[in-house]
């Protein structure tokens, strides 16, 4: 299916209100991006290129570049996390849980919520089976936490003209590539509907720093003003906002205080919850007639 056949255009305002709990406003999610770059295949992101040119391979630079960021960004990021009492989102490669099985316990430990992320990170039309894929990716996350993910993120956002019916198929209830809206919205499939839970381009520190080149105080200053606005907008009905992390883009040592300073902030509204994916979605799927518009 194409995405309009998918969803329904559907202003905002137009929509019944959106209700949250104890007189809260609006919901904060936030999401670690845990990936593992196979180092005989082309590096996903770069931060050298090589002196000559071309895609070298090995690429012992790039590869380390990402490996810093497992390796000590990460737990930079925890030690944030576990101030402020923030359960994340764990979005997380299949393959990864056992790669990194220290990151994996001690989300598991702190009852993050594991989202599939693909088995491997790269490109899902570049998947040669992509249901075995998903499938794959499924059960590397039940075996480690005993629960089947709910939650899906393809790598990099990118998906088929088939994933979402290859997701629902699967057990996902959640998906979070369409980045069109700050509510979650139904999506068609040949199976079941499937949420999209709203994510972020623009608040993702892959976006800001790695293609746009920003210093790292803009994931502050950007994470601050897109807060504000959607926090006026909730007023008369609930919105979502993500926050979008790598450990090695915003667990670096010179941009994780940006981070920490941006949560912290929010942290201190009362009106604003921070939850995880499911919450999120368990709370829509709460709400009157939400799936009867698709």
């Amino acid at each position: 299916m194409k995405p309009l056949e998918r969803i329904q255009y559907s202003p905002i305002n137009a929509r019944k209100p959106l209700k949250l709990p104890g007189g809260a406003r609006m919901v904060v999610w936030t999401i670690v991006n845990i990936e593992e770059w196979d180092i005989d295949q082309t590096m996903p992101r770069t931060v050298l290129t090589p002196p000559a040119g071309g895609s070298p391979m090995p690429d012992i630079p790039n590869w380390a570049w990402h490996e810093y960021g497992n390796r000590v960004g990460f737990w930079r990021m925890l030690k944030v996390l576990d101030e402020l009492d923030i359960k994340a989102v764990l979005a997380i490669n299949g393959s990864a849980i056992k790669t990194y099985e220290p990151i994996s316990q001690a989300a598991l430990d702190r009852g993050w919520e594991f989202m599939g992320h693909g088995y491997t990170q790269r490109n899902m039309q570049k998947v040669e089976n992509e249901q075995e894929d998903i499938a794959k990716t499924t059960e590397a996350i039940r075996a480690f936490t005993n629960k089947r993910p709910r939650g899906w993120l393809g790598p990099g956002l990118t998906e088929t003209w088939h994933t979402p019916d290859l997701l629902s198929e699967n057990g996902y209830e959640y998906v979070c590539d369409w980045v069109l809206d700050d509510q979650p919205v139904s999506l068609k499939t040949r199976h079941q509907p499937i949420v999209n839970v709203p994510y972020t381009q623009e608040c993702n520190d892959v976006a800001m720093m790695l293609i746009q080149h920003h210093t790292a105080s803009e994931y502050y200053r950007r994470g601050i003003d897109q807060f504000e606005q959607i926090y006026e907008d909730s007023a008369d009905s609930a919105r979502v906002m993500a926050l979008v992390v790598h450990p090695y883009i915003m667990g670096a040592p010179h941009r994780l205080k940006y981070y920490k300073q941006l949560l912290t902030e929010i942290r201190a509204r009362k009106d604003v919850l921070f939850w995880t994916g499911e919450q999120i979605l368990d709370w829509y799927g709460s709400q009157p007639s939400q799936f009867a518009q698709d």
